[in-house]
């Protein structure tokens, strides 16, 4: 077992998940900066905390159908591939773009390697 194919990390990544969709409602001033600085329109930002509690719940789905977990991952790779994206594409070399990236190549492995599947 790896640490990245544990449910363990499935399901610290979806506590995550769902913290950043409560920050996002709001959203808390650090995330109104990074939507501003990249240029987030205004309708988009309001599906933005529904997609990342979607993920979380698609994350901790990994205990009983793992499947659905690891598209959770391949969707979150898509999600940070067009975050990245967004950051290069307005030249925004912050600190951002550095968890962007982060999360990316996570996400990526992790859809790669697939959650652990215990035998039934």
């Amino acid at each position: 077992m790896s640490a990245l194919t544990s449910g363990r990390a499935y399901a610290v990544l979806a506590a995550f998940q769902a913290a950043d969709a409560a920050a996002c409602v709001g959203p808390i001033g650090p995330i109104k900066k990074a939507f501003d600085d990249v240029g987030v329109p205004e309708e988009l930002r309001r599906g933005i905390p529904i997609v990342k509690a979607a993920s979380a719940v698609g994350l901790l789905s990994v205990f009983r159908f793992p499947a659905l977990a690891r598209l959770t991952t391949f969707m979150l790779t898509i999600y940070f591939v067009l975050a990245v994206g967004s950051h290069l594409r307005v030249k925004d070399w912050s600190p951002n773009l550095a968890a962007a990236s982060t999360f990316l190549l996570l996400f990526a492995t992790m859809t790669a390697k697939g959650p652990e599947v215990r035998g039934r």
